[in-house]
């Protein structure tokens, strides 16, 4: 058995006003808890992040493209001295867009802004995942990360703190918890008693190694894809395509099934079972599933959060990103949004510690900021909901192109 341990990294004081610093934890290394703890270090607030993953390569196979927003994740970067940064790992001419249906050829090409324009307001560059988070992992210090820390349990103390116990023997107290931990949130059920729903909607992901995708014989899959993105839906099928900034073409290829749905574990018979799904469309379609990396197929049910899920803030506690609205990736909005939430609620923290604020007054602070984060989050929740119905109609791929124009008028 694991030794247990107890932190006290935490607990750190404020000198300017002598009063102890609030121990903040957040849970979860992705976009939303990494860009809280990139705010809070920035405005000298220490605080510690717990990531499960072993180290930060654990994922460097997975994640496709993430087209960021000026009001949102370009402003979580932007106010924490990160633009210039965004703009030299960003890929202009990765905005293009495909749109078509299971015969492969587009109904849309949408070439996104002009790459030569410097202002990025009207823009939406892309950057990997992985080149993301990789950006504000060297943009903190390596102690305020604790890898290998997978939350157990989370639960309250007597006199308002938190007790977190990790898989690994660790047990930490904190007076503020930040659940940014995804999905299948451990801290959710703290303050809420939803649970994700699932979509009814399962697939997988693959992906095809940049030397494999450059090769003469694969320019058919290369052309088709394009520079950026390529989405295609019909017979309530969806298969999507994006190229990370390596070279490496990802896809994501779902369908209606139930949530027992798995794919063999050898690779070569679960390309057969998507084959088998997909055995009418296009054949550079089916090519890519073929080329598939046969280390990197992962299974993708999809669930949601409700619309509009909100909850009655309870003391010391919040949830940002997916923890506190789950939503399917058709708005392309998830990791703006957690992005966004990571940055108010560290501005709403670091205005609290600066003004000494009392534990009361800054759970009103908190819970203001929960009001609004789940007001922004429903509209975007309501429009993926509608957007993945459009993939999944019979009206497919027309619905699709009409979806996306109606979003382009409305953005005018």
């Amino acid at each position: 058995m694991a030794q247990k341990l107890i932190l006290s990294d935490l607990s750190t004081t404020v000198n300017m006003s002598h009063q102890r610093q609030p121990r903040i934890a957040i849970v979860g290394g992705g976009p939303s808890g990494l860009v809280a703890l990139l705010t809070l270090f920035k405005r000298g607030i220490p605080a510690t992040l717990y990531e499960r993953d072993a180290d930060s390569n654990a994922r460097a196979r997975l994640g496709g493209m993430l087209d960021l927003q000026w009001n949102s994740g370009q402003r979580a970067l932007r106010e924490n001295g990160l633009e210039d940064e965004f703009k030299r790992l960003s890929r202009r001419d990765a905005e293009e867009l495909r749109l078509c249906g299971k015969a492969g050829v587009p109904l849309v090409h949408h070439k996104g802004s002009d790459p030569t324009e410097e202002d990025l307001k009207n823009a939406r560059p892309e950057i990997d995942r992985r080149v993301l988070r990789q950006l504000l992992l060297d943009s903190v210090p390596a102690d305020s990360i604790k890898w290998g820390h997978a939350l157990v349990s989370a639960r309250p103390l007597d006199g308002g703190q938190l007790e977190l116990t990790f898989s690994n023997g660790v047990v930490a107290a904190v007076d503020i918890l930040i659940g940014a931990d995804g999905a299948h949130s451990r801290i959710r059920p703290l303050v809420s008693a939803t649970s994700p729903i699932y979509h009814g909607v399962t697939g997988a992901e693959l992906s095809v190694p940049a030397e494999v995708a450059a090769l003469p014989e694969n320019s058919d899959v290369n052309d088709a894809v394009g520079k950026g993105s390529c989405y295609a839906g019909e017979d309530g099928k969806v298969l999507t395509f994006q190229r990370n900034g390596d070279g490496r073409i990802r896809a994501y290829a779902w369908h209606r099934n139930t949530l027992d749905w798995a794919l063999p574990n050898d690779p070569r018979e679960a390309k057969k079972v998507l084959l088998e799904i997909f055995h009418d469309w296009a054949p550079w379609m089916r090519k890519f599933i073929e080329l598939g990396d046969e280390d990197a197929i992962y299974l993708r049910p999809l669930f949601y959060l409700p619309v509009g899920h909100r909850w009655d803030h309870k003391p010391g506690v919040t949830l940002i990103g997916d923890a506190a609205h789950l939503m399917s990736p058709f708005a392309g909005a998830g990791a703006n949004l957690a992005m966004i939430d990571g940055l108010e609620l560290a501005l709403v923290l670091a205005d609290a510690v600066s003004k000494g604020a009392s534990a009361e007054e800054t759970d009103a602070a908190i819970a203001a900021f929960e009001e609004g984060m789940c007001i922004r989050a429903s509209l975007f929740a309501a429009e993926t909901m509608g957007n993945l119905e459009s993939f999944l109609s019979p009206e497919a791929p027309l619905s699709i192109v009409a979806a996306w124009k109606q979003q382009m008028a409305s953005a005018q």
